[in-house]
Order: C-alpha cells, then structure tokens, then sequence
C-alpha cells in the first residue's frame, strides 16, 4: 500500500498524549497488510533545546522501551536511532544548499518557539535562537526523504513541515534533471484526538501537565489527584462532559464503563477524588501488560539495544541507496 515514517523527538519520556496520539496510531498502521512502516527516534532533533548526554540516553531508552512495550513488531517495521544513521546529517547538508532563507523565516514553528526563546531569554535573546533551530526543517526534510517515504502522518501542526520537505525535494529534482527523491504526501488525520493535560490544556512537555503512565503506582496515583476539577459538593450532580478527569477517564474505558461512570456523576453523591481513583485504577489495569514490558526493557539495555541496532542496520541498508543517487547527481562519486 504505501512506505509510512513516523518519528518521535527525545525531548522527555513518552505521555499519556503521545501513546494515544502518535504511538498506538503508528503501530496500528504499521499492521496493516501491505504498509511498510519506518518508526524512528528523533535524538538528533533533541539537541536544539536537550543538552544533557546522560538526559537524553535516558529519554531516548524510554521512548524505544515504550514503542516496544505496546507492541510494535520490529520483524515487520524499521526502528531506528536518527543519531545512529549519519546519513541523515549528510542528506541534510545537502538539502540545506537547496533551501532558501526566507523558507525557513516563515516556519511557523520556528517563528512561535523562536519568540518563546526570546521572550525567556530576556537581556540574553540575542544569543537564544541556535542555528539547529533555525535548519530544523532541513534535517526534518532529510529524515523523510532519505527513506523515499510516501505517506507522513501527522497533526494539522505538522503541515506546513511536509509542503517545506516536498518544496526543497522538488528543488534538488529540478536542479539534477532528475526525481532522485520521492515526494511525500502528508496524512492529516482530522479525528486525532487531542488529549486534555491534567490542567484541561493539550497534554504537553512544555505545559508540565502530562500523565506518564510507566510510574510506580504511588507517583502515578499523585499525579491523577493534581487533575483540575471545579467546586461542586460532593452531594451534589456533576456534569462529566465538563470534567478533565472523566474526558480522560472516557479515553481509555469500555462503552459500559464510560455509562457507569457517566450515571455515577449525574446521580450526585460522587466526588472527584473517587473518579480519579477510577482513572488510576483503570490506567494501572489496562496497562498492566505495557508496564510490565515497559519495566523489563529498561532494566534489560542489551535486548532493547539489540532490537534498535537490528532496526539501524535495516535503516542503513535504504539511507545508503538514497544517499548514493544524490552522490552521483551532485557529483560526489
């Protein structure tokens, strides 16, 4: 059916968010029969903001133990380290003399964290926008590219990634005289959720408000008790369709659960702490089987390391083919 990429920065340990967003979505598609599925860690991507070595190894064991525990089957799919693969940094230099300034100017991310930076920077915001920030779509450009990957899914954010990675392609086709590299198409999937954070905001590293659901069970019951809720008694009906907790609560329970829960709130007599009880139980149970492996391979580095570098050889084998044609081409061979 098609070549699929997906990849997930190491700028902290997977969320609640991203599991239901990106993760499952990913691995579901990669089942399908046909779908030849790329999945990628993206650690060179971290270090525009990430500088810590030892932070990063971390994040970056975290998010492959995760893919791994919900089930991602690397006999099916290609699972890789960016870093591991240098011919992402090669495509990227490439891409960069194919791309022009005023394209990378209007990135709206880069305007929106650029102008985050400089605001947090104060009398230091000269020096707080780095040049990996600024060339960040390149490389992002590269990763798609080095792949001949077709499909890209992701958010409405992600678009305008996409239209750049498809513009600066064309750009180096046309100046070879020939389609060396494939056009992606982007896949906006319009249903994806967007997950509400313990604050009622999107779930999001950058808001501190995410459930990470591979916690010992003391501190994941902490962070369920911080969800918002409002001042109703606990005497009195409450309306669920308003309330963080069962918003969350209704992502992960059956259809006869959500009615139980949803019938226990209108009745009144029901507080919030006991439905965030529920959601902690329900986030313990249903997960039990991705904590338990979530557990086993980061206390077991040799087989995760062994299911990444088995992903990075497979990698390799088709970066390398890439990066030869545009070799030839451009006449580096």
């Amino acid at each position: 059916m098609a070549r699929i990429l997906t990849g997930i920065q190491s700028s902290g340990r997977p969320h609640l968010g991203n599991i239901l967003g990106a993760i499952k979505p990913a691995i579901d598609l990669s089942l399908l029969p046909g779908n030849d599925s790329f999945l990628f860690i993206a650690d060179l991507h971290s270090l525009t903001s990430l500088r810590d070595g030892n932070t990063r190894r971390d994040y970056v064991r975290a998010i492959a133990s995760t893919w791994l525990a919900f089930g991602l089957d690397t006999s099916r799919t290609t699972f890789w380290r960016q870093s591991r693969v240098p011919e992402h940094t090669e495509l990227a230099w490439y891409l960069n003399c194919f791309t022009p300034v005023p394209m990378l100017e209007n990135a709206t991310s880069f305007k929106d964290k650029s102008e985050k930076l400089t605001a947090e920077a104060g009398s230091n915001a000269a020096s707080a926008i780095n040049a990996g920030l600024f060339t960040y779509p390149v490389l992002q450009a590269a990763d798609i590219l080095l792949y001949d990957a077709e499909v890209i899914p992701v958010g409405k954010d992600q678009r305008q990634h996409i239209e750049m990675t498809r513009d600066i392609a064309g750009a180096l086709n046309r100046s070879v005289g020939a389609d060396i590299l494939v056009l992606p198409e982007a896949r906006i999937d319009e249903r994806l959720m967007v997950i509400p954070g313990i604050d009622g905001k999107k779930m999001s590293k950058s808001y501190n408000n995410y459930i990470d659901i591979f916690l010992p069970e003391n501190e994941l019951y902490k962070v369920i008790k911080k969800i918002k809720s409002d001042s109703t008694a606990l005497e009195d009906p409450k309306n669920p369709d308003t309330d963080i907790t069962f918003q969350l609560y209704s992502l992960l329970a059956s259809d006869e659960q959500i009615r139980e829960m949803r019938g226990l709130y209108e009745a009144g007599g029901f507080g919030y702490g006991s439905a965030k009880k529920a959601f902690y139980e329900l986030i313990v149970q249903k997960y039990a089987t991705e904590r338990e492996r979530f557990t086993f391979y980061m206390t077991n580095n040799d087989e995760l390391e062994r299911e990444l570098r088995t992903g990075e050889e497979k990698a390799r084998a088709v970066a390398s083919q890439t990066i030869a044609r545009v070799r030839e081409k451009l006449g580096f061979n």
